[in-house]
């Protein structure tokens, strides 16, 4: 019971901490960082909360009367012989096979490189449109001649200049975080981004803001989807003002991987 309230208290402290974060840091990126932890803080003190709830629920119960309870039957007769056939158990034979050792492929890179380099890669990005629902703003701000993007870094992880930690373009199927982490630089506030996830070419997710972040700097985006990552190829594009300005893919394979989980 002490441990739980001791981890109650340290959760809240961590949520306490990032509320100030979140409140205080000039930086839009940190800001989010900040209001991420404060949601797991938020969630895991709840978590810690109800779990001291129902250990004090179950300390204070009463005890319960172990004392065996006999029933004696005055009237009891002998089981006939075909209630008796009833209850044989019907033995059946199971044949038990030796488990035999599965090995899992584990397939790793550390290239940042996309997966595609070739010369239909630029036609298919000529090609490509930004969809409707994600250019839904007018720009109050033309590009600068210097406005660039990154490449994009995908990884598992970020550390806390917003840098990927062990990135790759190979992950696992399944459930978690994926960031995707870019520079930019010659933008500006009043511009119009947008950034489009699509999977084997058919858009999943993707979002679209007024630019509120300043001229440069570090930035990343994050996708998490709810059913997991199904096998196949992931797409991000980030626009700007209406342009494809970067993009790159990532496999999502059925083997156990190491992606950082």
């Amino acid at each position: 019971m002490g441990t739980l309230i001791l981890l109650l208290l340290l959760a809240l402290a961590v949520v306490f901490k990032s509320w100030r974060e979140m409140k205080r840091s000039p930086y839009f990126f940190m800001r989010l960082q900040a209001e991420k932890r404060l949601q797991t803080y938020s969630f895991a003190s709840l978590g810690f909360l109800a779990a001291s709830i129902i250990f004090a629920l179950y300390a204070l119960r009463p005890p319960v009367d172990t004392t065996p309870l006999v029933a004696v039957l005055t009237n009891a007769k002998p089981v006939t012989d075909e209630v008796a056939a009833l209850t044989k158990s019907d033995s059946a034979g199971v044949e038990f096979v030796a488990e035999t050792a599965v090995t899992s492929q584990i397939v790793s890179t550390t290239s940042n490189e996309p997966l595609f380099i070739t010369d239909a890669d630029s036609l298919v990005q000529a090609a490509l449109t930004l969809p409707e629902e994600y250019n839904r703003f007018e720009p109050e701000v033309e590009l600068n001649e210097g406005t660039e993007l990154g490449a994009i870094s995908f990884s598992t992880k970020i550390d806390d200049d917003y840098q990927a930690v062990d990135p790759t373009n190979i992950f696992a199927v399944g459930s978690y975080t994926v960031y995707a982490t870019f520079s930019y630089d010659g933008m500006a506030d009043g511009m119009t981004w947008a950034w489009v996830w699509r999977h084997d070419g058919e858009v999943v997710d993707g979002g679209n803001e007024v630019w509120k972040y300043g001229q440069d700097g570090p930035g990343y985006i994050y996708y998490n989807p709810e059913e997991g990552f199904r096998a196949g190829e992931y797409t991000l594009e980030v626009w700007v003002n209406g342009e494809l300005f970067t993009r790159s893919n990532m496999r999502m394979t059925g083997s156990a991987l190491s992606s950082g989980n």
